[in-house]
């Protein structure tokens, strides 16, 4: 949903979403609805948080930095938000946009009336589409490719806002998962694809949408369906749920990152349980990837699933080896060179009692850059493990995604960089070794992966990408022209 590359955590060394969505309509708390259900999805967006609201005559919104706790948590601020439907975003800042021009939802006033729009994805031809709005007259009040969308929408010639909205869409490269509000009620949709998840709920005779199902657990929604790849799903005010596919049939390629890390363990994606993907995965790490150990122990809290389902299929007890404190902040102060590099050990700690004398299996999500992983081996060898075995619950994280996801510059991937072997050198354990991507793909419950037609999108372990990347290409262009002018063309 940026053009920049966000950051990812503190030390740089894990994949995150960049934000999650949740709506609501025909609800008599809708902003309050809102705001606990984006509490659901806060793993999915930490740095800032929004909600617009629509009371059958006007838009409001309150938009802040910050937690969703700490923006909404009291009854003045849902107060300033009045109506009966809601939409609202978690984001996590990029570089140069963590200023509030950016936090959504967005909105505009469109000739056919006000137009908010929550946003998860990310549009790949997002640049391209700015460039020739800007050259048409558009002004932009933000760095955000969702601008992208609303200005689409204004300048389309249909009469309808559904017809406006589809005809945009029809523009688009990448992936998206919209909540989108207009005077006439709420429309949800995703890209033809599936790349980004969106669900659907009720509660009585409100109808509710989230990016994931655990939203729906907490606000006292029933679960519905998932929005359909490609679907467009408008709700009016009478409760009336009309349903479009404009865009044609394509095989869905939702991202298969959601199943290994992204969704919460307690939500449901593409109807199966995370929780048991994940230990599924586990246990298929095990098959594949055997080794005799004392003790099988989760990097916490990500690993701690496909831990659980590998210590169940090898028959090596499962323990808390690392302890993980909560409390820890981005903003923590560091006081030198010397205490940044133990930022780990703020996060996370070795039970000695537990590892010392003991082989040990370390069981981790993924692995970006190493250097979290290199600390946690350390860390396990200073507190008397006599082996450290390193186990990674999916394939080796090679390319970047360039559809709502931050990921490092390629450059900085160490499996982009490394085999397994240098790898393993680099992070010290005594052996590593990654889920098969067939094996991942078992575990959530697919046949093994079809190169002709992948069932999901794993393009950050395959550099298979499912759509055109043009700004990629574009700015590889630009800078190939920078490089060698002296083989520009007249």
């Amino acid at each position: 949903m940026n053009f920049t590359h966000p950051f990812l955590d503190e030390d740089g060394d894990k994949l995150r979403e960049e934000c999650g969505v949740f709506g609501a309509i025909n609800a008599s708390d809708a902003a309050a609805v809102t705001a606990l259900g984006l509490h659901a999805l806060q793993h999915r967006g930490q740095e800032a948080a929004g909600i617009t609201s629509f009371d059958g005559a006007e838009f409001f919104t309150r938009r802040g930095l910050g937690h969703v706790a700490e923006n909404f948590s009291s009854q003045e601020a849902i107060a300033e938000l009045p109506g009966t439907m809601a939409a609202g975003h978690v984001r996590y800042s990029t570089t140069g946009g963590s200023g509030l021009r950016n936090v959504q939802p967005l909105y505009a006033d469109l000739a056919s009336g006000g137009f908010a729009v929550a946003h998860n994805g990310n549009i790949s031809n997002a640049g391209m589409l700015r460039e020739d709005l800007v050259r048409r007259g558009s002004i932009f009040q933000s760095t955000s490719d969702t601008e992208v969308i609303i200005h689409l929408v204004a300048t389309s010639r249909y009469p309808t806002i559904m017809d406006r909205l589809i005809d945009a869409l029809r523009l688009l490269e990448g992936a998206y998962a919209l909540i989108v509000m207009t005077p006439e009620g709420m429309i949800a949709c995703r890209d033809p694809m599936g790349i980004r998840p969106l669900q659907m709920g009720r509660i009585g005779d409100a109808t509710v949408f989230a990016s994931e199902t655990v939203a729906f657990d907490v606000v006292g929604a029933q679960f519905v369906r998932q929005v359909e790849p490609g679907e467009v799903i408008k709700v009016d005010f009478d409760g009336n749920v009309d349903s479009l596919h404009p865009f044609g049939d394509h095989a869905p390629r939702p991202c298969i990152f959601e199943h290994v890390y992204f969704s919460r363990p307690d939500s449901v994606f593409d109807g199966r349980s995370i929780y048991e993907a994940r230990k599924a995965i586990g246990a298929e790490l095990a098959r594949e990837k055997p080794v005799e150990a004392d003790l099988v122990i989760p990097v916490p809290d990500s690993g701690v699933p496909a831990a659980i389902g590998y210590a169940q299929e090898s028959g090596i007890p499962f323990e808390l080896g690392i302890i993980r404190s909560h409390y820890v902040g981005r903003t923590f102060i560091q006081p030198s060179d010397g205490a940044r590099h133990a930022g780990v050990k703020r996060k996370h700690n070795a039970n000695r009692a537990l590892v010392e004398g003991k082989r040990i299996v370390l069981i981790d999500d993924s692995i970006v850059r190493g250097t979290t992983s290199m600390q946690i081996v350390e860390m396990m060898r200073d507190a008397g493990a006599t082996e450290v075995h390193f186990r990674v619950a999916s394939p080796p994280t090679a390319h970047s995604c360039f559809y709502g996801v931050d990921t490092p510059e390629r450059s900085k991937l160490l499996a982009a960089r490394m085999d397994v072997e240098p790898m393993r050198e680099f992070i010290k354990a005594d052996s590593l070794a990654f889920v098969s991507i067939d094996g991942l793909y078992r575990a959530v419950g697919e046949k093994p992966r079809n190169s002709a037609c992948p069932q999901f999108c794993d393009a950050c372990f395959t550099g298979d990408y499912p759509t055109p990347l043009t700004d990629l290409g574009r700015r590889d262009d630009k800078q190939e022209q920078l490089a060698f002018p002296s083989e520009q063309v007249a």
